[in-house]
């Protein structure tokens, strides 16, 4: 049975993805939060197809240095597919803490050049 916060957390996503979609030239960069690990994926929603994914599991703690190397490896994967510009989707997070690393540190990576 799914508590009241993780229905509240998935209202606010379906939500936001009424409004957000990714497409081949300005894909979707979304996160997920479980109990061990910060998952990441960049997402071309037209093809239905997952371009670049990523996890904290291979170090295995959700912190935030470790959700900081995520967000710029994902950067970097990003960077070899010649993408310049992603769509941001919290999925239903509130934009702190381990989500605002990731973010930050994807978007601090692909603006270096």
């Amino acid at each position: 049975m799914k508590s009241l916060k993780q229905i509240n957390r998935q209202k606010i996503h379906n939500r936001i993805r009424k409004k957000i979609s990714g497409s081949e030239h300005c894909p979707r960069f979304s996160c997920y939060k479980s109990n061990t690990a910060v998952y990441a994926q960049v997402t071309d929603d037209t093809k239905g197809h997952t371009l670049v994914a990523g996890s904290t599991r291979k170090w295995k703690n959700k912190n935030k240095a470790n959700t900081a190397k995520l967000g710029e490896e994902i950067a970097e994967s990003v960077k070899e597919a010649n993408i310049k510009q992603v769509v941001y989707d919290r999925s239903g997070y509130r934009y702190h803490g381990l989500v605002k690393n990731l973010f930050d540190a994807f978007r601090q990576k692909l603006a270096e050049e």
